[in-house]
């Protein structure tokens, strides 16, 4: 049960607890600009339902690899249209984390499939030589 005098909100170490954060985490998003919590007559914070769907956002944008900075702008800007520069950049580089990733994951598929060593292995010996950078000229 929430210790909270006003059952919507939460204090700072009922947020951080919910999301498994430290508290720490939570004020330094608030100096970044990120959280901007409500304060009890004693200058406590208080967290309500849309500081929970920001912590939220929040930590979905760093699963995504947005970095807090990227973050703040994203969220403080009222114009979805003012981020859109900012996302498609992100965007791109997800598809090439992702295609990474992939080729990554094709080559140890391989690896469990093919009996032989990776050099010995064919397809495994292509991938690694299209890895090997070209001499310079």
């Amino acid at each position: 049960m929430k210790s909270s005098a006003v059952d919507d909100e939460l204090t700072i170490g009922e947020l951080a607890d919910r999301f498994g954060l430290a508290t720490h985490v939570l004020r330094h998003w608030e100096s970044m600009g990120l959280l901007a919590p409500g304060r009890a007559a004693g200058g406590q914070r208080r967290y309500g339902k849309a500081d929970l769907m920001r912590v939220a956002v929040v930590l979905m944008g760093k699963e995504a690899g947005i970095g807090l900075r990227e973050l703040s702008v994203v969220l403080a800007t009222g114009d979805p249209m003012d981020r859109a520069d900012l996302l498609r950049r992100h965007v791109a580089e997800l598809d090439q984390r992702i295609a990474r990733a992939q080729a990554a994951k094709d080559l140890i598929e391989e690896a469990l499939e093919c009996p032989l060593s990776f050099e010995e292995c064919p397809r495994a010996r292509e991938r690694i030589s299209a890895r090997i950078p070209p001499t310079g000229t």
